[in-house]
């Protein structure tokens, strides 16, 4: 089976059409601080505005626990799409009531609406499934088919997600589809050399895409907290540095796989540990193999990789035909911690072929350091279902639009 794509539904000239984004966007005080998933949204809904669509936008957006939460609410994000698309764009206050209704009721063709955060309903994330497809079935009330484009959900059995899809015709969006198309390219004939850089806080976030790609990749580098890990695993002693104990023997596991299939596990040769967990907390650049040894001694944390290493990732990033990242490589949020990523996000930006920064904080961290998006082959907009889709799982929100 292949994936049904928007030109599997026909003319969608006056219909209603259900368009699942992904619009999760960070706030602050009501004020949208990185809008790279509005904007992600943009190609679909505006060729859906093109075909004389009704297009009526859902999406989630943070986890309110299945009730209404002003903090929440989706009103900014309708704002700003209405922003970025260049026309009104319409707001109805529930999911599924009288607001939601009457606003999908006054549509004209090209005209759009976004309705109200779907997690305001507990229907939306429910495990039972005849609750879910309750609230799914309401949904489809407002539409004649559904447009699946938010790829950062398509990893979870969801209302909007999943069971819509099978109440309607639906098929998936322009940024499913490229999401796609990228991730098809990183695990079925990658150019080469192919390195995978790894960071964030835990090696249990990425198991299953290390096992995963182990046999498919030239080389993986690992920064970030859980590199911590890995020199643990090797003998090192890494004070207070975050660890997971009991990944112990699994990472040595990789390890010596790598080492067997030949795949190169470039680990960090030196780090810069600090004092404490705090931006201007006193700090020094270390050897990876003495952490123990700083001024701060066994209470001394490592936030980032050192310079000696950045370079190191760096070279190999550039030498590199495919790279997929994901996870910074240290506290990015803190300026002090923040060069080993952006280190690795401008070589990113250099590599001569294709160059992948998989979603989540790494997606946020390229932004929050004044990288434009188009400096890079693609920024994912799923962290996790990307992880999930590298894992080689079956994700729910993709088998129902006939992808296998």
């Amino acid at each position: 089976m292949t994936l049904r794509t928007l030109d599997s539904l026909g003319s969608l000239e006056g219909k209603r059409v259900i368009v699942r984004c992904d619009l999760n966007v960070p706030l602050r005080d009501g004020v949208i601080t990185d809008d790279g998933r509005v904007r992600a949204s943009l190609p679909t809904l505006n060729a859906l505005i093109n075909a004389g669509a009704r297009v009526v936008v859902c999406s989630h957006l943070g986890r309110p626990d299945g009730a209404p939460d002003p903090q929440y609410s989706l009103e900014p994000v309708a704002q700003r799409l209405s922003e970025l698309l260049g026309k009104p764009v319409a707001f109805a206050r529930d999911t599924v009531g009288e607001s939601a209704k009457d606003a999908v009721e006054s549509l004209e063709n090209g005209d759009v609406v976004v309705i109200e955060n779907l997690r305001f309903n507990p229907g939306e994330t429910s495990k039972d499934d005849a609750t879910r497809a309750a609230f799914a079935a309401e949904l489809a009330e407002l539409g004649d088919v559904l447009v699946s484009d938010g790829f950062g959900v398509v990893h979870r059995k969801q209302a909007s997600v999943y069971d819509l899809a099978e109440i309607l015709p639906s098929a998936a969006g322009l940024l499913i589809a490229t999401e796609l198309d990228v991730l098809d390219r990183l695990t079925e004939n990658p150019e080469r050399p192919y390195a995978v850089v790894l960071g964030g806080s835990k090696v249990s976030d990425k198991l299953g895409v290390i096992s995963h790609l182990l046999p498919r990749v030239d080389r993986i580098l690992v920064g970030g907290g859980m590199l911590f890990t890995f020199l643990k695993a090797q003998g090192h002693d890494v004070a207070s540095s975050l660890l997971e104990e009991d990944q112990l023997d699994t990472v040595r596991g990789y390890i010596a796989e790598a080492e067997k299939r030949g795949v190169e596990l470039v680990l960090p040769t030196d780090v810069v540990v600090a004092a404490s967990f705090s931006a201007d907390a006193a700090h020094e650049i270390t050897a990876a193999d003495a952490i123990e040894s700083t001024a701060f001694g066994s209470s001394g944390i490592g936030l980032d990789i050192g310079p000696e290493t950045a370079a190191r990732f760096a070279e190999v990033i550039r030498g590199s035909k495919t790279v997929f990242w994901n996870g910074p490589m240290g506290v990015f949020e803190f300026p002090a911690f923040a060069n080993g990523t952006k280190t690795v996000a401008q070589a990113l930006t250099e590599v001569d072929g294709l160059s992948v920064v998989g979603g989540g904080d790494s997606a946020a961290a390229v932004r929050q350091l004044g990288f434009a998006d188009d400096r890079f082959g693609h920024i994912s907009t799923g962290g996790g279902a990307s992880l999930e889709f590298l894992e080689g799982k079956k994700l729910p929100g993709l088998e129902v639009l006939g992808w296998a």
